[in-house]
């Protein structure tokens, strides 16, 4: 060989490799957010968490900061409030400058750290204990100084668009007072608390909507709700205090400092909340956890690693925008990871990682304790998108939150139906409290005397009860995918059923003699397709949520329910209506419903049928007619959009319309504006919008892995040009793991192995055979 070839040879042996470098897969560890400049204010935060703990990390002009949240932690008014904010200062100051400077999110072992000259400052939070750590380690002798900053350390009003952070929203009722909270520097610790009053917005609530005949059955999960916690270090000593403006808000600082300057510090936050009219019950359970608490760091490590390897999509490709969507994926997810085991759902409007408004709108120029749509206020058709990505991403453990939450809700709807309308059921609306009722601001507080008092008066939300459907179908599929005893939800699901049932027939009967129509049906009027087509008569989403709940129940938990139950529910599933078709261009396409009068907003609700109620897609009948609503409906071609929880990525997706799922995803999954690039948002809530994220994932599973009538579908709307190694979860306790690489299967594992039988790849199918798929042919 000569040495020109040789040199040509070895050249293209290094090109070759280049080439397998660039072109390979990335995995979880390509994913971590290095940064390696300091953060110009709290919008450029990265997110912490574990167990039901969120925190925002940054450096900002040398000094480490922190803002800390907790599920739950409701005050009077109904407001998630922050537990505070953390600042650590180091002497000498390793963090002067940007010289060397890193901040870096391990998602792998779910911690970050900070490091620059010599010094490294990790941060986790304990998955298994409500527990902050702040560990510093350096070559030099420093000292540390911990400050725990409040800007409730006095009454603040809470005036004009800032009420929009609590359950009064636009119509407060007198003046609003976020109460102060208890801050104290005592035994060289820092403890601090909020302690609800004994009125709070549930007695308003209950008194403007007539309930008070029952209140002492009711639910009330606001009274005497205590929660903070204690800063403490070891070999740290009280330093006084300081008073202070972060950006647009007053605080006062409580400081501890080290005894002396040491190469290593530790710093811990211990968050407890109780709801107990004495407040001795929760300092005494607070110092019985700093008193017996151990550190599980390599129990929460382990935690964090077997989150990851249980599911994951990563994604590659020349386009820079393929690779964002699977970062994008596992940024979200490990958000989601962080209020694994609350005591209430991930919040859809910021979870527990919001900061300052002013970062978001430049005129909210309020507390931290700021976000839109309210803190105690659950907005039914956007918290689910947060949760069903979680069935294929297996992480089951996560689900009670959301779903435990709304049996702690059963007693308080079955007495609304009760009150106002003398018959059985449990009532679910939209803008629904925490403790059941509707939100005092959208039920209004001007509305005609004679106005049904079980009604929220409100253009944009009246009977739109059916949202609680798609929870109750999460309830279910517990059990199809992981064989979860779901007993305990069959009498909530029964008794949601039975409200329409019953309710539909009692609003029949008030109009006329009949309870039913001529053929035996329910007459679904008023009702609401979403929130969309308004005063609608027998909306497809409300029919498609009948029939699959109904359905599911009896296959799921028959042997579970009594004879009289599965004779009920036999009975119920007779007097479903009819799902409604019109034509468009002389093609059939699915209705929103059979009329409506209005439309209110802009949701896909012709497409409900198709996601999340499934009766339409690949393999299922009257494909074309599910596709002609997603390309003729005029309404959906206005509507079409990928911000915030609109859908089009998963109703593209679910149809097997792989340029469309494509489209939407690239859109949807991007970079966000922020500087952490999952914080997407204000969309049409807030920063960091979840239910843009989960609408996201879900479209994401969808592409890669459908399931139908057993089948498990491979690739049924994925590009065969992004490459992509993908693990997810399907029924029957089945896991499928693939790697897709230049349009061609190179890895293909599915636990249990008899399950490889149901796989049907879909990658090279063009759209006409997926049209014509039949799954009995495979």
């Amino acid at each position: 060989m000569t040495k020109t070839l040789q040199k040509y040879t070895f050249l293209s042996f290094v090109l070759l490799i280049m080439f397998s470098v660039n072109a390979q897969i990335p995995t979880l560890k390509n994913y971590n957010q290095i940064w390696t400049t300091q953060s110009k204010n709290a919008s450029e935060s990265m997110p912490l968490g574990g167990g039901d703990i969120g925190c925002n990390v940054w450096v900002e002009d040398g000094k480490l900061y922190a803002y800390i949240s907790k599920s739950g932690t409701f005050d009077e008014h109904n407001t998630l409030l922050k537990l505070g904010r953390i600042k650590v200062e180091l002497t000498p100051n390793p963090f002067q400058d940007n010289q060397g400077f890193s901040q870096e999110l391990h998602l792998e072992d779910g911690y970050i750290l900070v490091s620059q000259n010599d010094t490294k400052v990790k941060l986790w939070v304990d998955v298994f204990s409500p527990v902050i750590h702040i560990d510093v380690k350096s070559k030099q002798a420093l000292e540390l100084k911990a400050s725990y900053e409040s800007w409730r350390y006095k009454n603040r009003k809470v005036e004009g668009r800032a009420n929009n952070a609590n359950s009064y929203k636009w119509a407060p009722q007198g003046d609003i007072i976020t109460y102060q909270d208890s801050v104290n520097l005592t035994d060289n610790t820092v403890q601090f608390y909020h302690k609800n009053r004994e009125n709070t917005v549930f007695d308003v609530v209950v008194k403007q909507q007539q309930m008070e005949s029952v209140k002492d059955q009711m639910m009330n999960p606001l009274k005497h709700l205590t929660f903070g916690g204690v800063m403490r270090g070891k070999n740290m000593i009280s330093a006084g205090t300081y008073n202070g403006i972060y950006q647009d808000t007053d605080f006062k600082g409580f400081s501890l400092k080290s005894k002396k300057t040491s190469k290593t510090h530790q710093v811990n936050v211990y968050l407890h909340t109780v709801q107990n009219e004495n407040i001795d019950v929760w300092k005494k359970e607070l110092k019985n956890l700093t008193a017996s608490y151990k550190p599980q760091e390599k129990n929460t490590k382990a935690w964090w690693n077997n989150y990851w390897k249980r599911s994951f999509i990563y994604t590659n490709a020349e386009n820079d925008s393929v690779n964002q969507i699977g970062q994008n994926y596992q940024l979200f997810r490990y958000m989601l990871g962080a209020n694994a085991y609350g005591k209430y759902p991930t919040k859809f409007n910021g979870g527990l990682f919001t900061v300052d408004p002013v970062y978001t709108k430049e005129d909210h120029k309020f507390t931290p304790d700021f976000r839109n749509w309210g803190g105690g206020t659950m907005t039914q058709q956007n918290q689910r998108l947060v949760y069903f990505p979680m069935f294929k991403s297996g992480d089951f453990d996560m689900l009670p939150s959301q779903l435990d939450y709304y049996l702690t809700l059963q007693k308080n709807a079955e007495l609304r139906s009760q009150v106002y309308w003398n018959h059985n059921g449990a009532v679910f609306t939209e803008q629904l409290e925490n403790f059941g009722l509707p939100n005092p601001a959208e039920y209004s507080w001007k509305r005609p005397k004679d106005y049904d008092p079980g009604m929220q008066y409100n253009a944009w939300l009246e009977y739109q009860w059916d949202t609680v459907f798609e929870f109750c179908k999460m309830m279910l599929e517990q059990r199809e995918y992981v064989h979860v005893d779901v007993k305990k939800y069959n009498a909530f699901i029964l008794s949601c059923l039975r409200f329409f049932d019953e309710h539909y027939q009692y609003l029949a009967k008030k109009r006329g003699r009949k309870a039913l129509d001529a053929n035996g049906h329910l007459v679904l009027y008023p009702g609401s397709a979403v929130e969309t087509y308004k005063m609608a008569y027998n909306a497809n989403s409300t029919i498609s949520a009948l029939k699959v709940i109904s359905e599911k129940l009896l296959q799921v938990s028959s042997n579970d329910l009594t004879t009289e139950e599965v004779d009920y529910l036999k009975g119920f599933q007779k007097r479903i209506p009819p799902l409604n078709f019109r034509e468009i261009n002389n093609q059939k396409v699915l209705s929103p419903a059979k009329s409506w009068e209005r439309i209110n907003n802009t949701e896909a609700a012709q497409l409900y049928p198709v996601y999340p109620w499934k009766l339409f897609g690949l393999g299922k009948p009257d494909l074309q007619v599910a596709q002609n609503t997603y390309f003729l409906d005029e309404d959906l071609l206005k509507f079409r959009s990928h911000v915030g929880w609109k859908q089009d990525n998963i109703m593209a997706a679910r149809l097997g319309l792989t340029d469309e799922a494509a489209k939407y995803t690239l859109l949807k999954m991007a970079n966000s504006e922020r500087r952490f690039p999952a914080f997407w948002g204000p969309g049409f809530d807030w920063v960091p919008d979840h239910n843009w994220g989960g609408s996201g994932m879900i479209g994401m599973q969808e592409m890669l892995l459908q399931e139908v009538d057993g089948k498990l579908l491979l690739f049924p709307a994925w590009p065969k040009h992004w490459d992509v190694h993908f693990k997810l979860h399907a029924k029957n306790n089945t896991t499928v793991e693939v790697k897709l690489e230049n349009g061609q299967v190179k890895q293909l594992a599915v636990l249990p192995k008899e399950r490889e039988k149901d796989i049907i790849n879909l990658i090279n199918y063009s759209s006409t055979e997926k049209l014509n798929l039949n799954l009995n042919e495979n």
